[in-house]
C-alpha cells in the first residue's frame, strides 16, 4: 500500500505519511508511559522544573569540558535551540573557575544563502548567538582559542574530518516540529525516493553538507527566532550529518516544549524506544544510535487532546 501524501507540503517526506495507528499511540501516551519508554541504550529523564532542567542542560557542556587535555582533546556538539543553557554555561565556567582552554565546541548548524553561509552580522547567525549567549561571556583566561570554536561555515570536510581527531564526548541538540536534529530534516520526495522515503542505512549516509529546508523548519524558524517574518529565514543551512552524530560518545536531546509539541515529543520517544526508525522522521534513526538520552521538562508533556482555541 503506497503512503499517503504529506499534509503539511505534499513534495516532501515527513511524520504525516507515517501509518496511522502508530501516530495515534503516540497520540495516546501518558506522560508517565513516556517516562517508562527508557530501554538499554535509549533513557528518558524527566524534569519538573525549567531551572532544574536548563542547568542539566549546562551542565552537560562542563563535564565534557573537563574532560579534554592537550593530549587528548575532546568537547562537546550544541546547538541553537534551544539556547537558554549558553549563558548559564559561561555563568559556571566563570563562578567556578574552570579552565577550559583544552576543551572544543562544534555548532551543528548554520544558516546558508546564496551558496555560502550567513556572516555573523546576520540577525538570525547561529555563530554569533554562540558567541554572544556563551563564549564571549567567558573570562579570556579561561576561554578557549577561537581555533577550538568549529563552525560548519568554511570546508566542511575538514570540519566532518574533525570529529575523527576531537573526541566528541556529547551530541546535544533540540527537536523541531519537522522531528529534526540540528537541520537533519526529511528528504524530497522524488527521484529515488519518490514513492518510498530513503531506507534508514542510506539516510545516515549523509555527512556535513549544505542542505534544503523543509517549509516546516522554515516557519518554525520565522516563529521561533524571526518574529514571524518568513522572509528573514534563509532556506538551506550546512548541518552537520548523522555521519558526524554517530561518532558522538552519547547523543541528549533537550525537549522543553518550546520547539516541538506534546504530540511531537511523544512520537519521537516512541519510534526509538522500539526501534522504529523511518527517515521522514529524522529524529527516529536515533533508535540505532547505541545511547541516546531524552530529556523532558515534565509539565511540557501536556495531554494530546482536540480541544478548540
Amino acid at each position: 500500500m503506497a503512503r499517503p501524501l504529506s499534509k503539511l507540503a505534499p513534495d516532501w517526506w515527513d511524520y504525516t505519511t507515517l501509518d496511522p495507528e502508530l501516530l495515534k499511540d503516540a497520540a495516546k501516551l501518558t506522560a508517565r508511559q513516556v517516562e517508562r519508554l527508557s530501554r538499554p541504550g535509549f533513557r528518558v529523564v524527566m524534569y519538573d522544573t525549567l531551572e532544574d532542567f536548563y542547568l542539566a542542560e549546562a551542565l552537560e557542556y562542563i563535564t565534557a569540558w573537563r574532560q579534554s587535555t592537550a593530549d587528548n582533546p575532546c568537547g562537546i556538539c550544541g546547538p541553537i535551540g534551544p539556547t537558554e543553557q549558553l549563558p548559564l554555561v559561561a555563568r559556571l565556567v566563570n563562578e567556578l573557575n574552570i579552565d577550559v582552554r583544552d576543551a572544543h565546541f562544534w555548532g551543528m548548524d548554520e544558516w546558508v544563502e546564496n551558496g555560502q553561509p550567513v556572516p555573523t552580522n546576520h540577525p538570525l547567525s547561529f555563530a554569533r548567538a554562540d558567541w554572544d549567549l556563551c563564549f564571549g561571556r567567558i573570562q579570556p583566561k579561561l576561554r578557549m582559542p577561537k581555533d577550538h570554536l568549529h563552525f560548519p561555515t568554511g570546508d566542511l570536510a575538514a570540519y566532518s574530518a574533525s570529529f575523527d581527531v576531537i573526541r566528541c564526548v556529547l551530541m546535544q541538540g533540540g527537536q523541531g516540529d519537522i522531528k529534526h536534529w540540528a537541520f537533519n530534516d526529511p528528504p524530497r520526495r522524488r527521484g529515488r525516493w519518490k514513492d518510498d522515503p530513503p531506507p534508514p542505512q542510506e539516510y545516515r549516509k549523509l555527512r556535513t553538507r549544505v542542505t534544503d529546508l523543509h517549509p516546516v523548519t522554515i516557519m518554525q524558524n520565522a516563529r521561533t527566532s524571526g518574529g514571524g517574518q518568513v522572509n528573514l529565514v534563509p532556506t538551506q543551512a550546512a548541518t552537520v550529518g548523522p555521519v558526524e552524530t554517530w561518532k558522538a560518545e552519547k547523543v541528549s536531546i533537550w525537549h522543553a516544549g518550546m520547539h516541538d509539541n506534546p504530540f511531537g515529543m511523544r512520537l519521537t520517544a516512541l519510534m526509538i524506544s522500539k526501534v522504529i526508525p523511518d527517515s521522514s522522521v529524522p529524529m527516529s534513526l536515533l533508535a540505532d544510535h547505541p545511547n541516546v538520552q531524552f530529556n523532558f521538562y515534565r509539565p511540557a508533556l501536556a495531554e494530546v487532546k482536540t480541544e478548540m482555541h
